[in-house]
């Protein structure tokens, strides 16, 4: 995994997280519900990433 993808998957993480916490904060069950779905892409991405450079090796 590049360097700048997993700088991109992190910060995908982290707003997620971000959108999460606004959203209980605020009541917003989208907001969270938006924020939940930003981590699993980030998790995603970066397990696919993994994958991707154990083949690699």
């Amino acid at each position: 995994m590049g360097l700048g993808d997993k700088i991109e998957n992190a910060a995908e993480k982290a707003g997620g997280k971000g959108k999460e916490a606004a959203g209980s904060a605020t009541g917003d069950d989208s907001l969270k519900a938006e924020g939940q779905a930003d981590q699993a892409k980030g998790d995603v991405k970066q397990a696919g990433e993994k994958v991707k450079d154990a083949f690699k090796d």
